[in-house]
């Protein structure tokens, strides 16, 4: 099997905001997609918190702020100016010292003109963020440090900023929940184990988390991570694939870049070596 492109293969993706953009990418590298957005965005009922964050970064109050995705920094700000004038709120950013996770919140911050002081380096994990927030001149020790949060709390980078002195507080403003509709993901499952999925793309460790609660739930969870070891797994970074590792499903290939783009890309150029053998 020539390894330019996906040759037919099936080709598993559980992404949801970005679905239909994923299924393109299969399709152009002539795989055939099969959907199962595995996660939605839920907007929290009570923002209080977000909200006096805001104020207390305006007062002063906060000495740097990190933000770990661009979906996260766009909804907080949607927050704050239902409740407020933004103009603040903003200008208070820009005194304080921001870091951002990777490029998708530093791209969001330029556009709100927000000097990042920070931006990890690839694969962009809270562990490269961690890294370079440990050499910020003066250090971390006694910092007010506030952490958008993306659906789930990053409890490893709150402990690890509290371990170096800092004091911390998460600002959420949604969290990830099932879809309401999750036929799609049951049908992925039966077709994973039925050996009708050749390859599966993964790109944050919540579609995982899900994927595995429902098998669960429909008494599936053993005979789905056995079906993993005939699918070609990948991962699109440390993160995802350290999730996967939890529930026992070997990753075949990480991306040279933590890109959806480059996942389908060298997934499509690598898959047809598992299938060969």
């Amino acid at each position: 099997m020539s390894s330019q492109d996906f040759h037919g293969l099936h080709v598993l993706s559980l992404e949801s905001r970005r679905s239909s953009e994923i299924a393109r990418l299969i399709e152009n590298y002539k795989g055939v997609p099969v959907s199962a957005p595995a996660m939605r965005e839920v907007p929290l009922a009570d923002n209080s918190e977000a909200l006096r964050f805001a104020r207390d970064l305006v007062a002063g109050g906060i000495d740097i702020v990190a933000f770990l995705t661009g979906v996260g920094a766009r909804a907080l700000l949607k927050v704050v100016s239902e409740a407020q004038s933004p103009g603040p709120f903003l200008e208070a950013l820009r005194r304080a010292r921001v870091v951002a996770r990777g490029p998708k919140p530093l791209a969001v911050l330029r556009e709100w003109n927000v000097p990042v002081v920070l931006t990890a380096p690839e694969p962009c994990t809270w562990r490269e963020l961690l890294r370079g927030m440990n050499e910020l001149p003066g250090g971390l020790q006694a910092q007010r440090i506030a952490v958008q949060e993306y659906g789930v709390s990053n409890t490893d980078l709150l402990d690890a900023l509290k371990e170096r002195g800092a004091i911390v507080r998460a600002v959420a403003v949604y969290h990830w929940a099932l879809p309401e509709d999750i036929e799609p993901l049951r049908d992925a499952i039966a077709a994973v184990i039925r050996g009708q999925v050749q390859v599966a793309l993964f790109t944050t460790g919540v579609q995982v988390t899900h994927l595995f609660h429902v098998a669960e739930t429909i008494g599936l969870r053993e005979k789905l991570g056995a079906a993993f070891r005939e699918v070609f797994v990948a991962s699109i970074g440390p993160s995802t694939t350290m999730t996967l590792g939890e529930f026992g499903v070997h990753v075949d290939l990480e991306p040279t870049h933590p890109k959806m783009g480059m996942l389908v890309k060298e997934a499509a150029e690598r898959s047809g070596e598992k299938m060969a053998n």
